[in-house]
This record gives C-alpha cells, sequence and structure tokens, in this order.
C-alpha cells in the first residue's frame, strides 16, 4: 500500500496572503474606527475615574501569519484541501481588526461594558468563560459598515489584571512551539493557569469590598 502524499497547501496559503495584503487597508480603516468610536463611547467613564481606577483601549491588527493559521484550524482536519482552493477566504475570520479596554475594578468594567453594548446593538456576543462557567470577559463581533462591509471586527472588556495575564499567557502557551506547547497544555499548566486566573479575580474583588468600606 503507497504511502499518502502530503497535502500541497502552498498555492492556497499562496492566494490567501495576496488575500490579506489586499484587504489589509480595509482592515486598518476598520480599526481605526472601532478604537475611534469605543474611545469616545467611554469617554464620560475615563472623565470620573478615581485614581486607583483603570480604562484602557488598545487596538490590534491580526497579523498575516496568525490570520493564516486561524483559518487552517478552522477547517476539518486542520487543513486546506488542495482541490476546493475558492471556498478558502479571511474575510469569513470574525477578528481580523481588534480592539480590547482594559478596566479595573469590576464596577468600572460592567459600565464600560453597559455603555458599549448600547452603541453595538447589533453586534453578535461571545463571552469568554472559565473553567466554573462563569464569564470572564466581554466580547463581541460585528462589522463597522461604514468603513468596510468585508471585514469582521472584535472588541473586547476584559479585567485589567486578566487582561494583562492573557498577554503572558498567549505568549508562553498560545504561539510557542509545538513541543513546548504540547507540555505547556499539559493538565499541571492548565490546573495553574485556573489558579492564577483565580487568584486575580479574588485579588480584584477583595480590593473592591476593601474600598467600597
Amino acid at each position: 500500500m503507497m504511502p499518502e502524499r502530503p497535502v500541497d497547501e502552498r498555492p492556497i496559503v499562496n492566494q490567501l496572503r495576496e488575500e490579506y495584503f489586499d484587504l489589509l487597508p480595509d482592515i486598518r480603516r476598520v480599526v481605526f474606527q472601532l478604537e475611534a468610536e469605543i474611545r469616545y463611547h467611554t469617554l464620560s467613564t475615563l472623565h470620573k475615574l478615581k485614581h486607583y481606577e483603570q480604562l484602557v483601549v488598545k487596538s490590534r491588527v491580526k497579523e498575516c501569519e496568525s490570520a493564516l493559521k486561524s483559518l487552517r484550524r478552522r477547517q476539518e482536519g486542520g487543513t486546506f484541501d488542495p482541490e476546493r482552493p475558492g471556498i478558502y477566504s479571511l474575510t469569513s475570520l470574525p477578528d481580523l481588526a481588534g480592539v480590547r479596554v482594559l478596566v479595573f475594578p469590576r464596577g468600572v468594567l460592567n459600565e464600560v461594558e453597559g455603555e458599549l453594548h448600547t452603541r453595538f446593538t447589533d453586534w453578535t456576543p461571545d463571552p469568554v468563560r472559565d473553567e466554573r462557567g462563569a464569564v470572564l470577559a466581554h466580547k463581541y463581533f460585528g462589522k463597522c459598515f461604514d468603513v468596510s462591509s468585508k471585514i469582521h471586527a472584535e472588541y473586547q472588556v476584559v479585567p485589567m489584571l486578566i487582561g494583562l495575564y492573557w498577554d503572558v499567557e498567549h505568549s508562553a502557551i498560545y504561539k510557542p512551539t509545538p513541543t513546548v506547547k504540547g507540555k505547556a497544555n499539559s493538565e499541571p499548566m492548565k490546573d495553574l493557569n485556573a489558579k492564577v486566573v483565580r487568584a486575580l479575580l479574588d485579588f480584584e474583588a477583595e480590593f473592591e469590598r476593601f474600598v467600597q468600606d
């Protein structure tokens, strides 16, 4: 029995890279528009923050290779079918453009989330949940039609301590080499990760009780 020939994804990958750079001006415009709207609609909260409260808005354009990997993961078997090159497009990704709002503490986060939800009423919610099912962060997907009808964007409203930890976790666990990633996704590491998240949430809750008292 002849061994199966490896799938040659190069033509599709090259096609998608070309599409990415064609889309890049639109992605940048969407990021600019979304960030500007979010800053505007959180301005009233920003102006009344106490000295220990935080509200930071960050934006990002999804990088080409990250977009390709994300699209590949969404395919059956995690590969592109070379017999069907026409079915793939980066415009199917929900997060080519993204804005993250980091907020501390929880009371401010709830206010910001409410303000933005009122503005982006037609965006689709996709909350991030912890292992117990509790909401860790609010995430929404949609489009800025005034700028582009092709690009999907997302915005997140995230507890600041969790968001800053995610920056470290993303580089250490989500993006490393396959060997490191396999070990990082082990049960002991998953357990430690859950404990870190819980400790950060407990710190925030206790701090909020402290300042209210």
